[in-house]
């Protein structure tokens, strides 16, 4: 509570937002240990830090947007690719647990991302820009509550969508 000051330059709530989700895809297929998801939680969310710092726009959040999203497509993203090996997760296992597609959009206020090419843009987190509500989670994850709150049951979908 003490963190917040004034309209919200720091991008705590949005990184930890980013960075529950993709290790949340990883918890889903069973194969990477708690304390393993810990530290690489622990890697990426200081690797997005220092890769913003000098690309954050509360007052422009579109601004910089290509530059803060993560993507996997044929390619790893660097960042995620570099906390995993932190952990021992090869890029090999990582295409295997994460989506093949992947969009992740972490802006000030909001987090989205998008499986697949024409799959729909979901919002993981959003905040008011000018208000500075006590709950930083409060106007969070309309697509993928469950996701984040580490139920069993988003993955199905998931796992249909990347078996195929």
């Amino acid at each position: 509570h003490s963190q917040r000051r004034g309209p919200r330059a720091d991008m705590a709530p949005e990184i930890a937002a980013a960075v529950g989700f993709v290790s949340g895809l990883l918890r889903t297929r069973g194969c990477v240990s708690e304390q393993q998801l810990q530290v690489f939680s622990a890697a990426l969310r200081d690797a997005l830090t220092e890769h913003y710092r000098h690309h954050w726009f509360p007052e422009e959040p579109s601004k910089g947007s290509g530059y803060r999203c993560l993507r996997i497509s044929r390619r790893m993203d660097p960042l995620i690719g570099r906390a995993a090996r932190r952990v021992g997760l090869g890029l090999p296992q990582l295409f295997q647990l994460l989506p093949s597609e992947l969009a992740l959009w972490v802006d000030p206020f909001e987090v989205s991302y998008r499986i697949g090419d024409h799959g729909s843009i979901c919002v993981l987190y959003e905040a008011a820009s000018s208000s500075k509500s006590s709950s930083s989670y409060g106007g969070m994850l309309t697509c993928k509550k469950q996701m984040m709150l580490g139920s069993a049951s988003p993955s199905e979908s998931y796992v249909m969508a990347v078996s195929s």
